[in-house]
């Protein structure tokens, strides 16, 4: 008689053995930086600005040479945490005079903006396409796929990084008019976070919309609308979302 002790045991690279094994190699390469592909991270970071769909036709050849969806090289990670915390920098060098407030305000950004918030919406999507989301597979012996919560992670990140080209960077450069008085300062604010927000929500449906297995993706495009909806109506009230999360840092100064 067969031992059946083994069918109980995951095998290596199942979806099981993962977290056992991968998260923690990943972990460790954040602090090997020679260890971290920098040229492609910033190869990639210029493609989601440009052609987001080339960067998701690499993550296909991913899952094909490494037999997981999700990155192995934590570099975007990274790089996308210090560009981040050098615009925070920069921006408190420009709006602030206490050295005290300025660290404070770069550690909740980086912890707030990109990271904690960057979790929720992981895990939330993590949660909708797995058990909404997914075909159903009527042979039995199709092996079932799930989206890794490190993808959904990745697909975040991804989707964050042309939001941060436009919210943090070219907003700091346009910010003397954005935080001004006036209807225009309005009109572009509104303009500038509905292009980013509807970007960000964009690149969020073409990481799930590349997994196969996934169907009626489309329902990550619903949030453009929601915000094509309420940006006239922000607009005609007056809302300046510029000098509202300005003032949630720079009160003192605005």
């Amino acid at each position: 008689m067969l031992p059946t002790s083994s069918s109980t045991k995951a095998r290596p690279g199942s979806h099981a053995a993962w977290p056992n094994t991968f998260l923690p190699q990943y972990l460790r390469r954040i602090v090997k930086w020679q260890q971290m592909d920098i040229e492609y991270t910033f190869w990639q970071m210029l493609l989601l600005c440009t052609s987001p769909k080339v960067v998701y036709q690499h993550t296909k050849y991913h899952k094909q040479t490494k037999n997981q969806w999700a990155r192995d090289d934590p570099a975007f990670v990274v790089v996308c945490s210090l560009l981040l915390a050098i615009s925070t920098i920069a921006y408190c060098a420009a709006y602030d005079h206490s050295a005290e407030h300025a660290a404070f305000v770069v550690i909740s950004v980086l912890l707030f903006h990109f990271f904690i918030t960057g979790a929720v919406v992981a895990a939330l999507c993590w949660f909708v396409t797995n058990n909404y989301l997914r075909e159903e597979v009527p042979d039995s012996h199709v092996v079932e796929q799930r989206v890794e919560w490190l993808y959904a992670f990745d697909v975040h990140c991804n989707s964050f990084f042309p939001m941060f080209a436009l919210l943090y960077v070219v907003h700091y450069f346009l910010s003397p008019l954005l935080v001004a008085h006036g209807f225009v300062p309005v009109l572009l604010s509104n303009l500038l976070f509905m292009a980013a927000i509807s970007y960000y929500h964009y690149l969020n449906f073409l990481g799930y919309d590349v997994l196969p297995f996934l169907e009626r993706t489309t329902l990550f495009l619903y949030p453009i609308g929601v915000v094509i909806v309420l940006s006239p109506i922000l607009i005609l009230s007056g809302f300046n979302p510029s000098r509202y999360f300005m003032n949630m840092y720079f009160s003192r100064l605005l």
